[in-house]
Formats: C-alpha cells, sequence, structure tokens
C-alpha cells in the first residue's frame, strides 16, 4: 500500500504531510516554504499578525518555494476578514481557518478561486462545509495542541468525518511520526497535518528555549488550560499554567480588543508571543500531545524524510 494522493484542490503535494499554522509567529514563512520545498504543504499563521506583516511573510514563502503555500487565521480575532483578504490577495494556495467556523471565508474563496480548508471535529460540520464549498477538510482531535473544538479523539472522529464528506480528508491532532500518520491513512484520510513536529524543526524560527520545551516533554506535563477565548487549549506545564490553575490571572498589557470575543483574564496573544521569544515560563507554551514522543530538532526535509520512511513502511505491513 502506497501513500496516499491529497488533492486540494487542483494541486496535489508530493507528499501528504500538512504543516500545522501555529500561531503567534511559530510558523512563519521560513518554516512554511521550507516544508513545501521538502514536498509537504506548508502553512503560515496569520493569527498575531497585522495584514501588512502576513503579506511579506507570503512573499518571503513564495521567493524561497515554487511548492504549496497556505495561511492559517483564527476566526476569533478580529482582523479575521482583514487577514484572510491579505492573504487572498497574495494569491496563496488555500486559508485554513479553525476556533469558530465563517461561511463569509467560502464566499471569498469562490469569488477569488482560493481552496478554502475548515477545521471541524464532527461529520455535521464536515456536511455543512462540504455545502459550502470547501476544496477539502481538516478533522482536528482532542490530541491537537492550542485552542480545542472538541474532546473526541481524531480516531473516533475520522471515521465519522469520513462518511459525512467526499472531499478530501486531512486528519489532525497529537501526529508525531510516520507510523502515526499511517494509522490515520488507513482510518480514511488522505492527507495529515502535523504543527508540533515542525515546531522542533531546525527552521522554525521561535527561540531555541521554546523549542527544547517541546523535546521529550513528559506525558504528565501536557494539561488543558482554560483561554480566554472560551475554549479550552492543550499547553505545556510551566510557572504560567501553575498561576492558572491557583486562580492566580493576570493582565499588564493594554487591551487592543484584538478578540472579537474575551475574558479578558489574560492576553493570549502577549503569553504566546512570550513563549514563542524565549520566556518558557512566563508564557503560555501551546502543544499538541505530540510533543511527550518527539526527541530530537531536526532540518525539515530530516523529518519529511522519517515521515515517508515510517508511513510507507506501516502501510506496506498492512497491506
Amino acid at each position: 500500500m502506497d501513500l496516499p494522493v491529497l488533492k486540494i484542490g487542483n494541486l496535489i503535494p508530493h507528499y501528504p504531510f500538512v504543516q500545522g499554522g501555529m500561531a503567534v509567529r511559530v510558523s512563519t514563512g521560513h518554516l512554511a516554504a521550507a516544508v513545501a520545498e521538502a514536498g509537504g504543504v506548508g502553512t503560515i499563521a496569520g493569527t498575531g499578525m497585522a495584514p501588512s506583516e502576513l503579506r511579506n511573510e507570503i512573499k518571503y514563502a513564495r521567493s524561497k518555494t515554487k511548492g504549496i503555500i497556505g495561511v492559517n487565521v483564527l476566526f476569533a480575532v478580529r482582523q479575521f476578514a482583514e487577514l484572510v483578504k491579505a492573504a487572498i490577495a497574495e494569491k496563496v494556495d488555500f486559508i485554513v481557518s479553525g476556533a469558530g467556523f465563517s461561511r463569509d471565508m467560502f464566499i471569498w474563496g469562490k469569488e477569488t478561486g482560493t481552496n478554502i480548508l475548515p477545521i471541524v471535529s464532527s461529520g455535521k460540520l464536515a456536511r455543512i462545509a462540504t455545502a459550502l464549498g470547501a476544496a477539502a477538510i481538516v478533522v482536528e482531535g482532542a490530541e491537537a495542541g492550542g485552542h480545542l473544538g472538541t474532546d473526541r479523539s481524531i480516531r473516533e472522529i475520522l471515521p465519522e468525518v469520513r462518511c459525512a464528506t467526499d472531499l478530501p480528508v486531512i486528519a489532525a491532532g497529537g501526529i508525531a511520526d510516520g507510523e502515526e500518520a499511517a494509522d490515520l491513512f488507513a482510518l480514511g484520510a488522505e492527507g495529515v497535518q502535523l504543527a508540533t513536529r515542525f515546531l522542533a524543526s531546525e527552521e522554525c524560527t521561535a527561540d531555541e528555549a521554546f523549542k527544547r520545551m517541546h523535546v521529550g516533554t513528559k506525558p504528565e506535563d501536557i494539561v488543558i488550560i482554560e483561554s480566554p477565548v472560551g475554549m479550552p487549549g492543550r499547553a505545556i506545564r510551566n510557572a504560567f499554567t501553575e498561576h492558572l490553575a491557583r486562580g492566580e490571572l493576570y493582565q499588564d498589557v493594554a487591551c487592543d480588543s484584538c478578540l472579537k470575543r474575551c475574558s479578558r483574564a489574560y492576553c493570549i496573544l502577549d503569553v504566546l508571543d512570550r513563549s514563542r521569544r524565549g520566556d518558557v515560563q512566563g508564557g503560555l507554551v501551546f502543544s499538541g500531545s505530540s510533543a511527550s514522543r518527539i526527541r530530537d530538532i531536526l532540518p525539515v526535509r530530516e523529518i519529511m524524510a522519517q515521515l515517508v520512511a515510517g508511513a510507507t513502511r506501516r502501510l506496506r505491513q498492512m497491506a
């Protein structure tokens, strides 16, 4: 059994591995271009950027690769429309969005011929997205890092979504290697999305301390926190999450109302940016459950080669 063929509209990557979008400025044009150049699908996270900054990141990525480049924008951010439209203006290959469901982005996609990839966590949403004109579906389970839309495992949701749509399905959440990816291919996914595995790469421009925080983390140190967005999130235990657990919330930055809805218990973009810049105790370190199974920081090409080899080997064993 060979690797499946992933189609995103009329685009077909060499390998069916998608790098997940990681805010704030964790997955920039540098990482996305490296993944695309290695034969996968690169994703720039627009959340936390100004539209002009996002456009510059896209231009940088385009200057480094002819591969497939898309943009992820959190639906919860107030500048959602501006960021999506800026990405479309730069002719990205796709837009992916989660933490809410935007019907407008499907309209913008149809008007401009841009592929739209919604993140869903149920067969019901997959059916709605299919009817609205999605190019492919990203189905994300509870194992994912960052904001979580479900408490159900990807292995439970994937068959449900597979039955709900004929579109290509990309499975996401807690995947660390090719063998795990193959198990999801066997359940009907045409593609697999990995974020934390690509975070632990040489091409990720986040601070080295931030990347090291994700390597070899103990399973018991991966915790669920409450985000001011109004959703739970998966993160690595540190001084900040301990403060949250004790109810010692704080807000020490000026609020610019960056989110459509926010509890204002603390500034989510500020604490995410702190950790990305190296303050891994004072900031929030979002991470998928796969962090406990990642042992090294490698070049993207080596990560991709390992994913391909591991998945191919497991699929052939299944055949």
